[in-house]
């Protein structure tokens, strides 16, 4: 065993106040937001997580120890599952309600559609729920609280200087990007921005464009045809395919707007992560985009629409001035009102509220 997989054993059960399960091992938006977000409530919060597709570092319960949690934890009447799936909030009914285990259910909620009655039934068993923006809770028919997602504004910053940005991803300094970034398929619009640029880019010959992320093994096809007509409007280099990097921070420095096509979104974090690094935002009307990108720093168009994210993307190709203006209220808009840890307090609040509450 390795010191950091001895270190990740080193969980007290006793002294576990809120679990945090992830019964999904390939990663995802819930992985990310439990990766990010359990650091900072650690150092608040008696925590832990369980289950597979977590860092080492992160504070981790084996499973040998889950009959320890039938037992009351130091100080305090119970404990909190906050599950943020299905099989999690089964897992957490079976220890709650089977095997007796003093523990409260939280359950996050990011979908924006009527749930099945299966789910609706899991739902209505939780002792609290939580919506990621006022779309979600509207969808819910359960008391709920909003917290919306923040994040670390330390990692997505503006830079001193875009063009140094540029150069040092071994871009072109004296060109203005505009970048999509995501994974790559018909869901999230990518054709849609390709289309774009494809229109606009021509009029605009300061200009590039980069799409950032992957195209799964099923959604290669669909690239492959986005690379096509790009090659065929002869503007191969121009927009730019760069695929999937770990450095996400360090491309958003170099945009000079970001674009957030999808036609279909639970929540959305890419204009979060663009607004705070400074960078202005059209986004569609998906997910929580238009709780995210206030009128001063963006603009929000209907989804799918080719025509209405030409119209709103070309004024911002063509103002250096409104571009500067409104990428310095995107940063101050997410350092208000977006910083993953205003996010980790309200949790750790209604954790608290809830061990309180319990008889």
């Amino acid at each position: 065993m390795s010191d950091k997989e001895n270190k990740s054993t080193r969980v007290d059960p006793a002294r576990v106040l809120v679990i945090v399960p992830n019964f999904k091992r390939r990663l995802s938006g819930v992985t990310s937001t439990i990766i990010q977000l359990v650091p900072l409530q650690a150092k608040r919060i008696g925590l832990a997580t369980l289950g597979p597709g977590l860092p080492e570092h992160l504070p981790k319960l084996k499973w040998w120890q889950l009959p320890r949690l039938l037992r009351r934890p130091q100080g305090k009447k119970v404990r909190v599952w906050h599950a943020r799936r299905n099989v999690e909030m089964i897992g957490g009914l079976l220890l709650r309600d089977l095997f007796r285990a003093p523990m409260k259910i939280v359950f996050t909620s990011a979908s924006q559609r009527h749930h099945k009655s299966f789910t609706r039934f899991l739902i209505n068993q939780m002792d609290a729920v939580i919506a990621t923006s006022s779309k979600t809770a509207g969808y819910l028919k359960v008391p709920n609280t909003v917290v919306m997602h923040g994040i670390d504004v330390d990692r997505f910053s503006p830079p001193q200087s875009r063009a140094e940005a540029s150069a040092e991803l071994g871009l072109d300094p004296a060109r203005l990007y505009a970048g999509c970034f995501g994974r790559v398929r018909h869901q999230k619009g990518t054709d849609v921005f390709v289309d774009a640029m494809i229109a606009l880019l021509p009029k605009h010959p300061q200009w590039s464009a980069i799409v950032a992320g992957r195209a799964t093994s099923q959604h290669k096809e669909f690239e492959d045809g986005l690379k096509e007509k790009v090659a065929q409007a002869g503007l191969s280099d121009r927009i730019l395919f760069v695929g999937e990097h770990t450095d996400i921070d360090r491309w958003y420095r170099a945009l000079s707007l970001y674009v957030a096509p999808q036609r279909w979104e639970g929540f959305g974090l890419t204009p979060l992560e663009a607004m705070a690094s400074g960078v202005p935002v059209v986004a569609t009307d998906v997910g929580a985009f238009s709780e995210l990108v206030p009128a001063h720093a963006g603009v929000i168009v209907p989804p799918g629409s080719g025509d209405a994210m030409i119209a709103a993307v070309e004024p911002y190709l063509a103002d250096d001035q409104m571009r500067e203006r409104q990428g310095e209220a995107a940063m101050a808009h997410v350092l208000e009102n977006f910083q993953l840890s205003g996010e980790a307090n309200k949790l750790i609040a209604l954790y608290e509220e809830l061990m309180a509450s319990a008889r």
